[in-house]
């Protein structure tokens, strides 16, 4: 999986239509292979990106837990710990 595709669901408050968006995009760049699609494949990028956010947020809308919603910033700090332990030692 894309390092860049971060975990959106169970989030309070819940993940933005910008950060379905960010995460689509950047899906759709890692399985079509461009970062910038050429003019002759741009209208189906953007309809592919599109088209993969409006599915993440059915998918977000539809899913349940019992467990309670994760803090961004508990989140975030952690996620800041881990890089820091890992480029560490390099």
């Amino acid at each position: 999986m894309c390092r860049n595709i971060r975990t959106l669901f169970n989030f309070e408050p819940p993940a933005t239509d910008d950060e379905i968006h960010a995460a689509s995009l950047q899906f759709v760049r890692k399985i079509s292979g461009f970062t910038k699609p050429s003019k002759a494949n741009e209208e189906a990028f953007e309809l592919a990106v599109t088209q993969t956010a409006d599915i993440a947020r059915a998918l977000l809308a539809s899913m349940t837990t019992n467990a309670p919603p994760k803090d961004r910033e508990i989140e975030a700090a952690r996620a800041r710990e881990r890089s820091r332990r890992r480029f560490a030692d390099q």
